[in-house]
């Protein structure tokens, strides 16, 4: 018996039915790989050396791991502060061959061979660097969290400026910058806290570097 000819809309209806049964299989790969989790990749460990405050240090550490971490994990040079974790608040400063650096921005596998010093190897309670014997004498002390930071900062703030070195406020750039209040003040302005002793901070620094009453 002949079969009667399909309509317009009975044609249109079985092409979506055979469009979708082809479809089918290729959106249900997509939910299913879509909810099926990534198999992690192990950590990479990498063995590191470092000579932190004048002495060889060695450890295996994954190869993620923070300068700021390893020196108060690793280390437990616990002087060195977590403050913001995202290079904000200086108040992780160490100093790393002779400049500064906020350590949580820096890998320990990136220092590997680096000499770094902390708060630590800067001085001892017995026998204070000359930076914090001027913080105490000029109460540049705050809460105390950022004030490592601040004292590595300005050590090498100092280092700076004599090795020639401009910052925003350098007016001659082919003079080497005096030491003054205003480069002082931006040099140091990556160390944030929200107490407030700023000058006293400033006091201390100018103290060190012989240039206190000078003030620009």
């Amino acid at each position: 018996m002949p079969m009667s000819p399909l309509t317009r809309r009975e044609l249109l209806k079985a092409g979506a039915a055979s469009a979708g049964a082809v479809a089918m299989p290729a959106v249900t790969q997509a939910a299913n790989a879509a909810t099926t989790p990534t198999p992690l990749r192990p950590p990479v460990r990498q063995r590191v050396s470092l000579e932190v405050n004048g002495e060889t240090v060695e450890r295996e550490v994954d190869t993620r791991t923070t300068l700021l971490d390893f020196l108060r994990e690793e280390l437990h040079l616990t002087g060195t502060k977590k403050g913001c974790d995202h290079g904000q608040c200086g108040a992780c400063t160490a100093i790393v061959d002779g400049r500064r650096i906020n350590t949580c921005l820096s890998l320990a596998v990136m220092n590997a061979g680096a000499k770094v010093t902390t708060i630590e190897g800067l001085g001892t309670p017995e026998k204070l660097h000359p930076m914090q014997a001027a913080f105490v004498k000029h109460d540049g002390f705050q809460c105390g969290y950022c004030t490592p930071g601040q004292i590595c900062s300005a050590v090498a703030v100092l280092g700076e400026i004599r090795d020639g070195i401009p910052s925003h406020v350098t007016t001659d750039l082919t003079a080497r910058p005096a030491i003054s209040g205003s480069e002082i003040r931006e040099r140091m302005s990556g160390n944030l806290c929200r107490c407030g002793a700023y000058a006293n901070i400033l006091d201390a620094i100018e103290d060190v570097a012989g240039t206190a009453g000078a003030r620009a």
